[in-house]
C-alpha cells in the first residue's frame, strides 16, 4: 500500500504505529509540527501524544506553520500537552486554555518563526512531525497541501517522523517550491521575480538517517469553515472592486492589477469572490493561503498563477481540486512560510494586501487579534507581514458585530496590531476609506462617514468633537478613549443610553 510512497527502500523499516512514534517524545521537548491554516496538518502523531499525556507527565512546546486541522490543538491542550504553542492557533479549547493563564501563547509575525529557530533565540526543535505525500529515493521529503515551517523544522530536528498520507495524491510531487535563505550577516537577495517564478527544489532535503519513525495515515486535510458571501461580505468586496477599478483608471497600476494577498476568513475569501467576473484579468496572487475563491479565480481564467504556503479548501472544492491536480499543477506553487509572507519579497512585488480586521479605531490602528484589548482569538498569523510592506494595504470588517451591540470602529483599539502608519484604505459594508496622504485629524471624520455604522456616528462624531476641542496632532479624550469597550463589559453594549 505505500512501498510507492517510500522510495528510499532503508527507511521502510521504518514504519511504525503513531503510538510506538510518540514514544520518542520526552517532557519539556520542542516539537515542530507541519500545518498551516488546517492544511498538511500532522494526523495521527497529535492524538498518539494526547494520549500520553493522558497518563504520564508530557508537557511540550508546539510550534507549527499555523492552525492546525482535526481538532489537535483542541485536542493536546486538553490533555494538558501543550506548555507552549507558536505563532498561531485557532482552536476555542487552546483559545481558552491560553486566555486562562494555561498555555503560553507567543504570537508572531508568520514571516519570523523560521528566522528566530535559525538565530536561536528561542529554543531549538528536538523532533519534526511532517505529513507528507512520499519519501523520494534520496530520503527527501514532499509535502502536501503546505509548507510552512516544515523545512526549518526538518533542518534543525534531532529526529524527523513522516506521515506519510495516502489520501494525497502522488501528482502533489513537483507542486512545491522549497528554498531557505542563507545565514545572516552575509545573506544574498531571495532571487524571487515574480509568483511564477521557481528558485528551489521540489521536496525538502534531509538525512535519511535523521528519519526516526514512519507513521502512515489516510486522512484527508480539515475542510475549511469559510461561510458563503452574504450581503454584508458582498458590500464590502463591491468597494474593494470599485476602489480597484478607480486605482486602474488613475494609472497607478494595470488591469492586471498587482499581485493579490488575502489573509484567511470569510471576508476575505467573499473579496475574492467577488473577484470573478470583475474587469480584471491576467491577475496573480502571492498569499500565504489560497481558499475556494482563490481556485475560482483560476477556473475563471482571469487568475493566472497563485504561489502560496498552504491550500485550505471546502470539502467540495477539496474534492474538485484532487481531481483536477494535473490542471492545477501549472498554475500553483506553495513555498515555504517564510517566502510567501517574507518582507523582502513582498515588497519587491508590490503587493495589493487584503486582511480581516477585528476592530479599527477613527485614526487607522488596527486590533486584528484581540477581543476587549486582552482576549487572545487567533493571532496576528501574516497579516503584519503584508500590511507593513505590501504597496497596498486594506483591511475589512462588517461595521458590528454580536447584532449590533459592538462596533467594529471605535475611538481607540484596545490592541494595536497594525499602526495608523501601515494601513493604507479601511473597508467595511457602508463604504471605504481611503486613508492615504491624510493626517489624522482629516482621517477620522472620513472613516466615520464611510466605515461606521449608522448607529454609532453621532457617537463617534461628539467624541472626535471633544477630543479636537482638547488639541494635538492625533486628537483623544484619554478618560474616554475605552469607554465604549467599558460600557460594552457593564451593559452588552457600546450604544450610549
Amino acid at each position: 500500500m505505500y512501498k510507492d510512497r517510500i522510495r528510499h527502500s532503508a527507511l521502510l523499516s521504518k514504519v511504525m504505529p503513531a503510538q510506538d512514534a510518540a514514544r520518542l517524545f520526552r517532557n519539556g521537548m520542542t516539537v515542530g509540527m507541519s500545518g498551516f491554516t488546517r492544511a498538511g496538518d500532522a494526523k495521527a502523531m497529535p492524538a498518539a501524544l494526547a494520549e500520553r499525556a493522558r497518563h504520564e507527565p508530557l508537557r511540550l512546546t508546539l510550534i507549527t506553520g499555523a492552525s492546525l486541522g482535526n481538532g489537535s490543538d483542541g485536542l493536546m491542550a486538553e490533555a494538558g500537552l501543550l506548555a507552549r504553542r507558536l505563532p498561531f492557533q485557532s482552536d476555542a479549547t487552546l483559545r481558552g486554555k491560553i486566555n486562562a493563564g494555561e498555555v503560553m501563547f507567543i504570537d508572531q509575525h508568520l514571516s519570523e518563526t523560521a528566522e528566530h529557530l535559525r538565530s536561536h533565540s528561542i529554543a531549538p526543535v528536538d523532533i519534526a512531525v511532517i505529513e507528507a505525500t512520499a519519501i523520494a529515493e534520496d530520503g527527501s521529503i514532499v509535502p502536501t497541501m503546505s509548507v510552512g515551517n516544515s523545512v526549518s523544522f526538518v533542518q534543525q530536528a534531532r529526529q524527523v517522523i513522516v506521515e506519510i498520507n495516502l489520501s494525497t495524491p502522488l501528482a502533489l510531487e513537483g507542486l512545491h517550491d522549497i528554498y531557505t535563505p542563507g545565514r545572516l550577516p552575509l545573506r544574498e537577495p531571495i532571487p524571487l521575480l515574480g509568483p511564477q517564478q521557481r528558485i528551489g527544489a521540489t521536496t525538502i532535503a534531509v538525512d535519511p538517517a535523521r528519519i526516526a519513525a514512519i507513521v502512515i495515515t489516510d486522512s484527508p486535510d480539515s475542510p475549511s469553515t469559510i461561510l458563503p458571501p452574504d450581503a454584508e461580505t458582498e458590500a464590502i468586496a463591491g468597494h474593494v472592486i470599485a476602489f480597484l477599478e478607480n486605482e486602474v483608471k488613475a494609472g497607478r497600476m494595470s488591469a492586471e492589477l498587482l499581485p493579490l494577498q488575502a489573509g484567511i476568513g470569510t471576508i476575505a475569501n467573499a473579496v475574492l469572490h467577488g473577484l470573478v467576473g470583475s474587469p480584471f484579468s491576467n491577475m496573480t496572487m502571492f498569499s500565504e493561503v489560497l481558499q475556494d475563491s482563490a481556485i475560482e479565480l483560476l477556473d475563471s481564467g482571469q487568475l493566472a498563477f497563485a504561489s502560496a504556503s498552504s491550500i485550505t479548501l471546502s470539502s467540495a472544492m477539496h474534492d474538485k481540486f484532487m481531481r483536477n491536480i494535473e490542471h492545477y499543477r501549472s498554475k500553483i506553487v506553495l513555498r515555504p512560510q517564510e517566502i510567501s509572507n517574507h518582507p523582502e519579497v513582498v515588497r519587491r512585488l508590490g503587493i495589493i494586501a487584503l486582511n480581516t480586521a477585528l476592530e479599527f479605531d477613527l485614526y487607522g490602528n488596527v486590533n486584528s487579534t484581540h477581543v476587549g484589548g486582552t482576549r487572545m482569538m487567533n493571532g496576528i498569523g501574516g497579516s503584519g507581514d503584508f500590511a507593513r510592506n505590501g504597496h497596498l494595504s486594506m483591511f475589512v470588517s462588517k461595521s458590528v458585530a454580536k447584532n449590533g451591540s459592538i462596533s467594529s470602529v471605535v475611538p481607540m483599539v484596545t490592541h494595536v496590531d497594525h499602526t495608523e502608519h501601515d494601513v493604507d484604505v479601511l473597508v467595511t459594508e457602508w463604504g471605504l476609506a481611503d486613508l492615504r496622504g491624510l493626517a489624522p485629524r482629516e482621517r477620522a471624520p472620513l472613516i466615520i462617514e464611510r466605515c461606521a455604522h449608522p448607529d454609532y456616528r453621532p457617537q463617534l462624531r461628539a467624541y472626535f468633537e471633544e477630543a479636537c476641542r482638547g488639541g494635538g496632532h492625533t486628537p483623544h479624550v484619554l478618560e474616554k478613549a475605552m469607554s465604549w469597550h467599558v460600557r460594552y463589559q457593564s451593559s452588552q453594549t457600546m450604544l450610549a443610553a
